[in-house]
């Protein structure tokens, strides 16, 4: 397991010089394994890469999500930074895929998740392709099951994800089939920014089989935010805690051109900030991740720009 875990070079996080934490590279810390004591004053914040691009390659997509991680990375680590200089930052590295072997990425994955939420982190993990969503999503249900509290799942895409298997194997487009059939009574999922030509009949039937709640592409509009806030409402009110999934190809291609599945169509940034808001007010959110970022195709950092920008936005929001 030990080859599956790549420390982050302290190198990759740089920005502007202070001599008071005043930017996001100041504020980090690498490590250089997955075990991390509690914060010592019980907040903490765990980022997590997820350097893997074979969910992808199943998917029939284009490759290069691999890579991501370290785009985001650094981009956040010029960016200003403004959450209490109590809030321990941490950086636990990569878990990559060794080969075709996704599998045991995803076992470790899901046993780091779990044991930082049991830490009392909130796990900030960097795709990477979508499949990261299943460890990601099984982490958070193995610590919070035996705690009888309900996870709900909250994912901006185009995409359902839920589409079957692939020969038996999981990929970028089947993470929350997967946890739907893995944990049934347990899956709790609500999709925001559907878009019809990209999920076949096929998967609005899957969606309607597991109680999936969605906003298609053109009801989630911020001229509609009365009925988005009225859905997130009666999504909320059901759950105990939210995991929060960012896909960056629900975005219009024109603010995340670097993604494996880009769109014209899509959401705006500013609709997205407005849930990232709603969300930490709850006081429920207790981990995300945002997949989907492939550098390969990025055009001037624009993508992991606006990837960095979410994190900020939602982890301030929180502290």
């Amino acid at each position: 397991m030990a080859l599956l875990h790549h420390p982050t070079p302290p190198h990759i996080w740089t920005g502007r010089p202070s001599e008071s934490i005043q930017y996001w590279h100041q504020a980090v810390t690498c490590v250089d394994n997955l075990h991390i004591d509690q914060p010592a004053n019980g907040k903490g914040v765990a980022i997590l890469g997820y350097a893997g691009d074979e969910g992808v390659r199943r998917n029939l997509g284009r490759t290069g999500a691999a890579k991501g991680p370290e785009a985001i990375r650094k981009m956040m680590g010029p960016m200003a930074f403004h959450l209490p200089e109590d809030v321990g930052i941490y950086d636990m590295g990569d878990i990559i895929t060794e080969g075709e072997d996704m599998e045991s990425s995803h076992s470790l994955i899901s046993k780091t998740v779990t044991e930082l939420l049991q830490n009392n982190y909130f796990p900030v993990l960097l795709g990477g392709g979508h499949d990261l969503a299943f460890a990601h999503g099984r982490g958070i249900l193995e610590y919070l099951i035996p705690k009888s509290e309900k996870l709900g799942i909250i994912n901006l895409d185009a995409h359902f994800d839920l589409r079957e298997l692939n020969s038996g194997k999981g990929h970028s487009g089947s993470p929350f089939f997967q946890l739907a059939n893995d944990y049934q009574s347990n899956f709790h999922y609500l999709c925001l920014g559907i878009q019809q030509s990209s999920n076949p009949k096929v998967l609005f039937e899957t969606a309607l089989k597991h109680k999936v709640r969605w906003l298609e592409m053109e009801e989630f509009t911020l001229a509609n935010w009365e009925t988005i806030a009225q859905t997130l409402d009666d999504f909320c009110l059901q759950v105990n805690k939210i995991y929060l999934s960012v896909d960056l190809d629900g975005f219009s291609s024109a603010y995340a051109p670097g993604v494996s599945a880009p769109s014209p169509l899509g959401f705006s940034p500013e609709l997205a900030f407005r849930i990232f808001h709603y969300l930490a007010k709850t006081g429920k959110l207790i981990s995300m991740d945002i997949v989907e970022l492939n550098p390969v195709f990025d055009n001037d950092n624009i993508t992991a720009r606006l990837s960095s920008k979410c994190i900020e936005n939602i982890v301030r929001k929180l502290f």
